[in-house]
């Protein structure tokens, strides 16, 4: 764990979605970028690296360590850019996906997470997962409030 990490940051939320409905939207290009991203290129295999562009200007890097499909996405997590309190691979991302009722429970641990930049993820999953919830149980997020209108090329 980094220096200066605290507890992990974990957020639940409950989505009218089964969990083969909810999975791709972690591991599939365009439907990550329905909820999160105005781009993403994505290898959801162990090894394999990520690269989301997330606001047209904040862009999410990392790999993938462990994808077992329909129920649980590890990957590690960070920021491009000079200084960021979040570099590239510094943190990891455990998601996990529960079938509850007729839908499912989508666990999000973020590990590592330096204690300046805890109060802002925890934000941006909030915001974000309640964007997965939406889309994936068949509703319109709609734009996102976050991202810039023009996305950049990666």
């Amino acid at each position: 764990m980094q220096h200066g990490a605290t507890e992990p940051l974990i957020q639940e939320i409950w989505i009218a979605a089964r969990p083969e409905t909810v999975f791709p939207f972690f591991t599939n290009p365009a439907r990550m970028v329905l909820w999160m991203g105005t781009e993403a290129i994505l290898d959801p295999r162990p090894g394999g690296s990520y690269r989301i562009n997330v606001t047209g200007r904040d862009i999410a890097v990392g790999r993938y360590h462990e994808v077992v499909p329909n129920t649980r996405v590890v990957f590690t997590w960070g920021w491009e850019g000079e200084g960021s309190p979040v570099p590239p691979g510094s943190t990891t991302l455990e998601i996990t996906l529960t079938p509850q009722g007729n839908g499912t429970l989508v666990r999000l641990r973020h590990l590592g997470l330096p204690e300046p930049a805890q109060e802002q993820h925890q934000a941006g999953w909030i915001h974000y997962l309640e964007r997965l919830a939406a889309i994936a149980s068949g509703g319109d997020p709609g734009p996102d409030p976050w991202a810039q209108q023009q996305p950049q090329t990666m």
